[in-house]
């Protein structure tokens, strides 16, 4: 890739590096077009595939740290009762993220999926204000602004809070504040969250072969393919980002972010063939007029 293409997607500066501007993308192209391989498991119960995310996350993750030798770090994670404690409020933040992700594929709403990770970064904004006493500037109240009218539209169009992007938005929202607080690195915190959470996954699939819905014992080769592919689509892209977000100036990282949710909302539009509302045809121009703001405001300050 030249350095052109690269500057055209984001403003690379002497803060960012080609290293960390590929690992970003393509962490960002792969959650982009992940509604297509959740799709393929939309038959499986939604508990049984957020079990193997889990699952299979591990072995990934474990493979990864051994491979940088960071395991002592995770070890002594193990041995701090105050990291487990954080490390257990951030592992069922994204746990609620990723099944309310997994749901909103399934059921045929991948457009309100989009809307919430188009929200994620305002309400992270938002935040920033109210926990970290950030203070915002009056573009960046005015983007906050937008997307809550946003949300007004959608929620006077149907009669209800859109409250399937708004779960989303929340819990990545809370996920990454409080993940600000884990005193260990990204790869090593990941690691540690999915371990934590191994055993209650092993307990759901073993809940639900009790009930007589454990669909992997009767799934073919190809679903079991997909099923223990999971981890790898789990793992890999939250990896790739936390190693290319060291490497690239938060004004990049705030434009990039935007990759993922655009696919979502492709690939639900023209593949899925969602249908958009006179609500979502107002809304989602709000939100991306909030987001010009939002990054705006990110290359101003820089």
């Amino acid at each position: 890739m030249s350095q052109r293409p690269a500057s055209a997607l984001s403003p690379m500066s002497a803060g960012d590096t080609r290293r960390g501007f590929l690992f970003a993308l393509s962490a960002y192209l792969i959650w982009g077009a992940l509604p297509l391989y959740l799709k393929a498991l939309d038959h499986v119960p939604v508990l049984e595939v957020l079990a193997h995310r889990i699952v299979w996350s591990v072995p990934v993750a474990l493979a990864v740290l051994i491979a940088l030798g960071r395991t002592a770090d995770l070890r002594a994670a193990f041995r701090a009762p105050g990291v487990l404690g954080m490390a257990l409020v951030t592992s069922a933040l994204i746990t609620v993220n990723w099944g309310a992700y997994v749901w909103s594929i399934q059921s045929g709403q991948a457009v309100e999926a989009a809307l919430g990770y188009y929200i994620n970064p305002l309400f992270s904004i938002f935040l920033g204000a109210v926990f970290l006493g950030e203070r915002l500037s009056a573009r960046q109240w005015g983007a906050v602004g937008l997307a809550a009218l946003a949300v007004v539209v959608l929620t006077v169009e149907a009669g209800r809070l859109p409250l399937l992007a708004l779960t989303m938005t929340v819990s990545w929202g809370f996920y990454a504040l409080f993940k600000r607080a884990l005193p260990v690195g990204p790869n090593q915190g990941f690691t540690l969250e999915v371990m934590i959470l191994t055993p209650f996954a092993l307990g759901a699939m073993i809940w639900l072969q009790a009930q007589g819905g454990l669909f992997t014992l009767q799934a073919g080769v190809w679903d079991i393919a997909l099923l223990l592919g999971c981890g790898v689509v789990t793992a890999v892209p939250l990896m790739l980002y936390a190693n290319g977000a060291k490497g690239l100036t938060l004004s990049t990282i705030a434009i990039m972010q935007y990759i993922a949710p655009s696919f979502i909302f492709l690939i639900a539009v023209f593949v899925f063939g969602e249908e958009l509302g006179m609500g979502r045809l107002v809304a989602f121009p709000l939100i991306w007029a909030a987001l010009v703001l939002y990054t705006s405001e990110v290359l101003r300050r820089r």
